[in-house]
């Protein structure tokens, strides 16, 4: 079996689509709780670097030190954060809670929390909404679509995922999440709650690195306001439920892979429902001189305020794009440089088409939606069982697409040129793509991210009232 020849096709089900996951969701006015079960696994997670950690956060690291779970629980509205003792019995009650209703150990749930940081839980509705959810778990398609949706706080959409990895040989495995996440979104850790389960056999050990390593090149490239939640939580299960084992090589390959392309998949979620959001970013820069100085780029630009405004205001400000590079500390000669923008119309629902972006050639990836095409304004994209030749990011990037602003040190994009003039009519669509090119190396990164608009102020100024 050649180790990089495998497949990857998106499916429906979330985290159900593993067996033996079950899971439910309920939600009571703005509080909501799901439960995610799936008895005696193994696990790991990555949380929250923030000084300042909710106590679901403490509880969750100290239980996963023995590497195994049965089951998740969490709840939306309320942080659980900065409440002291108080919070940490609570925290530790909403366990207990849960334990009793799936007749499992407290010392096997992990607990996560998202909303209004420095208040106390309000545990009559808490207890009220485990019962509900823990006695009618179930592995059916919409249980994971609930789940996702009782955790959304500012989020507009739910956001799950899940993929079918096929090798060579025909053996399959599939990796499912469902995240949540629209505001407080910095490249410093990951998402603000992401739950992921798999069927491979894989201990916690193995499954911390790669999980390490899929965030880093997702989760950890996605920025909306620049601020990092006190309560991030990305949390990966393995129920050994395909009987294929991790440390055969083809499959150690194919998982990682594999994990990556579903944790950019939610990443890019993210990004694109970010608060107050009406344009989607992404920045790629190629040919830098290592792999940090194409991350540190990518990230400077998607993190910039000035870039995300001119994103919003439609204004193809690429001195905006130039200044954030040369603060970035990445290193580069100002005279190679090249800018160019593409853009698109798209909806949420499309990125489980067009994730593909930056994956191996060697690797066929499938989509296994009702969609079988998209029409992006100038082509169908076709997707077959075979393999895909084509993604929205290709039919953006692609040269003939791009409208370069500056190439190789020198500027095209001036008051009143053809470039420019291209260049504005690009920035009214919902898909913004920046190319930058470092002229530096062979390395390559690309960030996620939104505008900043009016309504990500109002939001913010009216969280807690």
């Amino acid at each position: 079996m050649c180790a990089n020849n495998f497949k990857i096709n998106f499916v429906d089900g979330g985290v159900c689509a593993i067996r033996g996951v079950k899971t439910a969701g309920f939600r009571e006015g703005k509080y909501g709780i799901s439960i995610i079960s799936f008895k005696n696994s193994d696990a790991t997670g990555v949380f929250t670097s923030n000084k300042i950690k909710a106590a679901p956060v403490l509880s969750t690291r100290e239980t996963l030190k023995n590497g195994k779970l049965s089951a998740i629980v969490a709840n939306s509205g309320n942080a659980n954060c900065f409440t002291g003792l108080d919070g940490e019995t609570d925290c530790k009650d909403m366990i207990n809670l849960v334990a009793d209703e799936l007749n499992i150990s407290s010392n096997e749930i992990a607990i996560a929390s998202t909303g209004v940081i420095g208040r106390r839980l309000p545990m009559e509705i808490m207890a009220k909404l485990i019962k509900k959810t823990a006695n009618n778990l179930d592995d059916g398609l919409s249980s994971s679509t609930n789940a996702a949706k009782a955790i959304m706080t500012t989020d507009t959409v739910h956001k799950e995922a899940a993929i079918e990895v096929q090798l060579e040989n025909g053996d399959k495995f599939r990796i499912g999440g469902i995240c949540k996440g629209t505001g407080m979104i910095s490249p410093n850790m990951g998402t603000m709650l992401c739950f992921i389960t798999t069927d491979i056999i894989a201990n916690s050990d193995y499954l911390n690195k790669a999980l390490k390593k899929a965030v880093d090149d997702s989760f950890n490239m996605v920025v909306v306001d620049g601020d990092e939640s006190t309560n991030d939580e990305v949390i990966l299960i393995a129920n050994g439920s395909s009987n294929l084992d991790v440390n055969v090589n083809e499959i150690n390959e194919a998982f990682q892979k594999g994990l990556t392309v579903l944790c950019k998949n939610l990443g890019k979620k993210m990004a694109f429902d970010g608060e107050g959001a009406s344009k989607f970013l992404e920045v790629e820069v190629i040919n830098a001189g290592s792999e940090k100085d194409a991350k540190l780029a990518s990230k400077s630009v998607v993190k910039s305020a000035l870039v995300k405004s001119a994103v919003f205001g439609e204004d193809p400000n690429w001195g905006r794009i130039v200044a954030a590079i040369g603060y970035s500390g990445a290193d580069f000669n100002p005279k190679k440089i090249s800018i160019a923008i593409g853009s698109d119309d798209i909806n949420i629902d499309d990125f489980d088409l067009i994730n593909i972006n930056n994956i191996n050639n060697n690797h066929n990836i499938n989509n296994n939606h009702n969609i079988n095409n998209i029409n992006n304004g100038s082509k169908n994209i076709n997707f077959n069982n075979n393999s895909i030749n084509n993604s929205i990011n290709n039919s953006i990037n692609d040269n003939e697409n791009l409208i370069y602003l500056v190439k190789n040190g020198n500027v095209l994009g001036f008051e009143g040129t053809k470039s420019l003039k291209n260049a504005e009519k690009a920035m009214k669509k919902k898909y913004i793509y920046v190319l930058v090119d470092l002229s530096n190396g062979n390395h390559t990164a690309t960030a996620y991210g939104c505008d900043l608009t009016y309504d990500y102020v109002k939001i913010n100024a009216d969280y807690t009232t």
